[in-house]
């Protein structure tokens, strides 16, 4: 039809799509995030059913609740594949408990939650009654190594007489020390760490989260050290309520927050726990896992419709995003009778460690090319340790999607770290309550991260802040380019060479009826959705339709016709050989059984 047209009914076609730059862009956008929603829902309507956790007929043997954190997909993922037993969740990494925390060493208080929320409790790191002595020492050493160093900075940065000197006798070590610390960055850093810890001495400690009020007496002004009884039984009920566990508890529950530790990098806290105000939510995991774990706050749960057994213990944790390493917290108050169980997860946690790290390293330009497990696994370490590495992790780079949902309806399937997921289920929630916390709290805050690494790849140079390179910290709040250049905010290059820029797409398990009574009545999310910031969609949870939200016409159909999704063995499958964003595939290994 094309050809036989005249020459001046094809200029007249031309003539109509003569767009202006932005509105031929913006179609342009439109398309390649359709193209990937395609991909996306065609996975989730392909994979329904096919999750283990729809139900809990059977107990599982441990349950696991990580950060909504879209680098944590690939880590629940491998620990599904390879031990189907184990249950996870995710929700915002500060666990629903909003803190000002102080670690043993530490000289003042900081708070660990959302940036909006102003913690008016504070929880102290203290040592273990009857280890004083070690606590001494510990000190004693500390303060020793510290006043060494103190007086090598003072000595080589401020005096002029004895800088020559310093300079000239420590050239020699300082030379070895720093090849190493380039060179052979796993081993180096592996043996520092460890004289640390035997000069220092570990200190055993616990977190005081008990108040000494009977009520509540905190405010701004005047916080509370602790946590009333009832405080304690409040937060422990909303955030087990908010995820959906409220029976068929485990024996072991772990809560695992995150963080991520490099070396040499002013942009460190641009890779921690969002939820945390960009900190390490290892600290939260810990005082949710100790207070659920009260005799007294359980009797409180139970009064509630909430009745964890008796033999379940919750522990705390931290997974380390850049290294891909465990860290436990209060190892020795688990009950005897539950060590084996702990054992067996602790060691599934290293499996899909090493499996996590194998499938970050496709990523890396640097890494091995298809390395053992192990090997991946020393790489990830190895980079975390090297002062000279501007890439020791990727961030959220690539991000692309969120679902607020049972794991039930994305697991089995292969999402290749680009989605946040975050626990929630409607069949406890008939009116939305939940949900509506949910998307106030969850929204922006993945609208947040997405739009920032959005913006800062579409535009590095004025919304991003160019390469860490040059990078110098400047008055401890920000970073210049080399000497001479105005503040820079937004993420550097390393962090968005790999992003894929579109708007986040928003997948909730909930009916259509639910979400829009919501959407009428919250201002904040006509802003974001109404707007276009967010991308909404429904899955309906009984037959696991999807439709998509438009904000002038409402729900509308989508067409699942055509949209076949490839099947694989196990997750490396697919991913082995690819050094790309991949589509979604359905995982056999991850299937119900």
């Amino acid at each position: 039809d094309v050809l036989e047209l005249e020459d001046e009914q094809l200029a007249q076609i031309f003539n109509c799509i003569n767009l202006e730059k932005d509105t031929r862009s913006f179609i342009w956008l439109q398309a390649y995030e359709n193209h990937y929603r395609d991909q996306l829902f065609g996975a989730l309507v392909n994979n329904h059913e096919r999750g283990t956790w729809k139900t809990r007929s059977s107990r599982p043997s441990a349950q696991i609740v990580f950060c909504m954190d879209d680098r944590e997909e690939s880590m629940r993922r491998h620990l599904e594949e390879t031990n189907p037993s184990i249950e996870t969740f995710g929700a915002a990494g500060f666990f629903g408990v909003a803190l000002n925390w102080q670690a043993l060493d530490d000289k003042k208080l900081t708070p660990l939650c959302p940036i909006v929320v102003t913690p008016v409790h504070d929880v102290y790191e203290t040592v273990q009654s009857g280890q004083e002595h070690i606590k001494q020492a510990h000190d004693k050493r500390r303060n020793r190594r510290l006043r060494f160093k103190n007086v090598l900075h003072h000595g080589v940065r401020r005096n002029v007489f004895t800088s020559a000197l310093l300079i000239l006798l420590s050239s020699p070590v300082v030379l070895v020390n720093l090849l190493a610390r380039v060179l052979t960055p796993y081993i180096h850093g592996n043996i520092v760490e460890k004289m640390r810890v035997i000069y220092d001495r570990v200190v055993p400690t616990q977190a005081n989260i008990n108040s000494d009020n009977t009520t509540s007496q905190a405010s701004i002004e005047t916080p509370q050290a602790g946590f009333t009884d009832d405080e304690q039984a409040d937060r422990v009920t909303n955030f087990l309520r908010t995820i959906g566990l409220t029976s068929g508890f485990a024996p072991i529950v772990s809560m695992m927050g995150h963080g991520s530790g490099s070396q040499n990098n002013p942009h460190l806290s641009a890779y921690d726990c969002g939820a945390c105000s960009g900190r390490h939510g290892g600290p939260n995991a810990r005082v949710f896992a100790a207070m659920a774990n009260r005799p007294e706050i359980r009797n409180k749960l139970k009064e509630r419709g909430i009745e964890i057994p008796h033999d379940t213990w919750f522990m705390g944790g931290e997974h380390n995003t850049c290294d891909d390493s465990i860290i436990w917290y209060d190892v020795e108050s688990i009950p005897g009778v539950l060590r084996d169980y702990f054992e067996k997860l602790n060691q599934g946690l290293y499996t899909a460690s090493k499996l996590s790290a194998h499938e970050r390293c496709r990523r890396f330009a640097s890494a091995p090319k298809d390395p053992t497990d192990t090997k991946a696994l020393q790489h990830v370490i190895a980079r975390s340790m090297d002062f000279s590495q501007a890439r020791p992790e990727l961030g959220h780079a690539t991000n692309a999607a969120a679902f607020i949902g049972r794991r039930y309806i994305s697991q089995g399937a292969f999402f290749d770290r680009r989605v946040f997921l975050i626990s929630y289920d409607p069949r406890d929630d008939a009116e939305g309550k939940i949900l509506e916390a949910i998307l106030l709290a969850a929204g922006p805050v993945g609208a947040g991260i997405n739009l920032e690494y959005y913006f800062s790849t579409v535009n590095n140079d004025g919304y991003g802040c160019g390469t860490k390179i040059t990078h110098n910290v400047t008055g401890l709040f920000g970073v210049m380019e080399g000497t001479s250049s105005d503040l820079r905010t937004g993420l550097p290059k390393q962090m968005i060479e790999i992003h894929e820029a579109m708007r986040l797409q928003v997948v909730v398990e909930a009916t259509t009826e639910v979400l829009t009574e919501i959407y009428k009545r919250q201002p904040p999310l006509q802003e974001l959705i109404g707007n276009g910031w967010l991308l909404l969609s429904a899955c309906d949870p009984e037959t696991g339709k999807i439709t998509v939200f438009n904000p002038d016409k409402g729900f509308m159909p989508w067409d699942a016709a055509g949209h076949s999704v490839p099947e694989v063995e196990c997750s490396i499958d697919w991913y082995r050989g690819h050094i790309n964003p991949l589509p979604p595939a359905l995982i056999k290994g991850g299937q119900a059984s």
